[in-house]
C-alpha cells in the first residue's frame, strides 16, 4: 500500500461544497493508499485575517500575527476531518504543532528544522486519514509560527520527506506547470515533467504554482512532486530529478513577477565594509534581497541597486535612509513599478547566445532593461511593470516555448 501526501490549496477548500468535493477525492485515494492530507485556509481567509490585523495596527507584532494567521488552517482541518468521517472514513486532524513540525523562531517566515510526525504515523497505522494544517509549525521556544506565503506546499513536501512517502501530490486551481502564464500567453503549454532546478528557478522568479522553498526541500530529499488540478482528474506535471535528453529544450518556461520593488543608494563611499553595513541592516529587518547591481566606482563613490518583494519595500526604505546618512551616501531612490521577467531551462547550460537573443527581442519591442541577473539555467531582467505582459508574450514567441517537446 503506497503512502501519498496530498495538499489542497485555499481555492480547493474555499467553501463547504468544495471541502466535500475534496473529501470525496480523498476517499477515492484512501481505498487503496495511506493518505496524509495537508490543507490551506479556506479561500481568502489568510488575506482577511491579515486585513483584520492591519485594521487594528499598521505594524502588527509578528508573534501575534502568527497566532492569528494559524487559525485559518485549523478551521479547514476540522471541517475536512468531519466531512471524511461523515463519508464513513476514519480521519483525524492535526495542527502543525500536533504533527510535530518544528521550526526556527523566524515569525511569519519560519524555516522547518525537524519533523517527527509521530502522531501522524500512529494515525496512519490505525487506518486513519491524517489531515494536517499547512503553513504552520512550533518554534524551538514553543511558539506558533507560520512558514510564509505558499507555506502549505512546504508542509506537504516536508511531511512527504519525513514519512518517506511515495509521492507528494499538490492539488491547486491549475492543472500543472505551464510554459508561461496561460492568462497572458494563450498558447502556453502544460509541461509533463520539470526538473527540480527548473522548477526552483521558475518558482523563485514568479511562477505561483509552487512555493520555492518547497521545491528546495523536494530536491534535497528526493521527493517526487505531482502538481495536479483539484477540479479535473487529468495528470498534471511531475517535478523530479533531471534525466538524459532534457537539455535538448533550451527554454522550458517564461516567468514574470510583478510584486517587485527596486531600491538604489546613490553615491555610496567605495570602501571595504560598506556593503556589509548596508545589507546587514536589511537582513536584520528580515528582508530578503534578490538582484544586486553595483556600478563601477568613480571618484571614490558608487551606486548600489537591488530588488526585493514589494511588501518589504517601505520597511527597507526607512532602514536604508538611516544607513545612507550614517555612511555619507547621497540618498535613496526607489521604484515600486518594476517587474522581473525571466527565461528558464536546463538547456541553457549547453547552448550559447540565449541571453543575446532575449535582449534583442526586448530591443525590438522598445523595452528598456534596468537590471540583469543570470544563473546557469536562467536569465532575468528587471523592466518597467507596464511592459511585463508584452515581454512575456514576446519571449514565449521568440524562443518558441509553446512548440517544445512535452517531457
Amino acid at each position: 500500500m503506497a503512502l501519498i501526501v496530498q495538499k489542497y490549496g485555499g481555492s480547493s477548500v474555499a467553501d463547504p461544497v468544495r471541502i466535500r468535493n475534496v473529501a470525496r477525492r480523498v476517499a477515492e485515494g484512501a481505498a487503496s493508499h495511506q493518505l496524509v492530507v495537508v490543507v490551506s485556509a479556506m479561500g481568502k481567509t489568510t488575506d482577511s485575517l491579515m486585513s483584520l490585523a492591519h485594521q487594528i495596527t499598521p505594524a502588527p507584532d509578528p508573534r501575534e500575527l502568527d497566532m492569528l494567521l494559524a487559525t485559518g488552517e485549523q478551521v479547514t482541518i476540522a471541517l475536512l476531518a468531519m466531512a471524511l468521517q461523515d463519508g464513513g472514513l476514519k480521519a483525524r486532524s492535526f495542527t502543525g504543532s500536533q504533527a510535530a513540525i518544528r521550526t526556527d523562531c523566524g515569525h511569519t517566515k519560519a524555516r522547518i528544522t525537524q519533523i517527527t510526525a509521530e502522531r501522524v504515523r500512529q494515525a496512519l497505522d490505525a487506518g486513519e486519514v491524517a489531515v494536517v494544517a499547512g503553513f504552520q509549525g512550533l518554534s524551538e521556544a514553543d511558539e506558533i509560527t507560520t512558514l510564509g506565503r505558499g507555506g502549505s506546499d512546504l508542509t506537504a513536501v516536508a511531511l512527504a520527506a519525513a514519512l518517506k512517502a511515495d509521492v507528494c501530490e499538490i492539488y491547486t486551481d491549475v492543472d500543472g506547470v505551464y510554459t508561461a502564464d496561460p492568462n497572458i500567453v494563450p498558447d502556453a503549454r502544460k509541461l509533463g515533467r520539470v526538473v527540480y532546478d527548473e522548477m526552483l528557478e521558475m518558482a523563485s522568479l514568479g511562477a505561483k504554482v509552487l512555493q520555492a522553498r518547497s521545491v528546495e526541500f523536494a530536491k534535497k530529499y528526493g521527493v517526487t512532486v505531482h502538481v495536479r488540478s483539484s477540479f479535473k482528474p487529468d495528470p498534471g506535471t511531475l517535478v523530479t530529478k533531471e534525466e538524459q535528453g532534457m537539455e535538448e529544450v533550451v527554454v522550458t518556461g517564461v516567468t514574470h513577477d510583478r510584486s517587485q520593488a527596486k531600491i538604489s543608494i546613490l553615491r555610496v563611499p567605495d570602501r571595504p565594509g560598506i556593503a556589509a553595513q548596508v545589507f546587514g541592516a536589511i537582513a536584520a529587518k528580515n528582508v530578503v534581497v534578490d538582484m544586486i547591481v553595483q556600478n563601477i566606482s568613480r571618484d571614490g563613490y558608487t551606486d548600489m541597486s537591488f530588488t526585493m518583494p514589494r511588501g518589504d519595500h517601505a520597511r527597507a526604505v526607512s532602514t536604508l535612509e538611516e544607513i545612507a546618512r550614517s555612511i555619507g551616501a547621497l540618498g535613496v531612490v526607489h521604484d515600486e513599478r518594476v517587474a522581473k521577467v525571466s527565461i528558464v531551462g536546463v538547456g541553457m547550460r549547453s547552448h550559447s547566445g540565449v541571453a543575446a537573443k532575449m535582449f534583442e527581442a526586448f530591443a525590438k519591442e522598445g523595452i528598456n532593461i534596468q537590471m540583469i541577473s543570470t544563473s546557469e539555467i536562467a536569465v532575468s531582467c528587471v523592466i518597467e511593470d507596464k511592459y511585463a505582459e508584452l515581454a512575456v508574450r514576446t519571449l514565449h514567441d521568440v524562443f518558441e516555448v509553446g512548440k517544445g517537446v512535452n517531457r
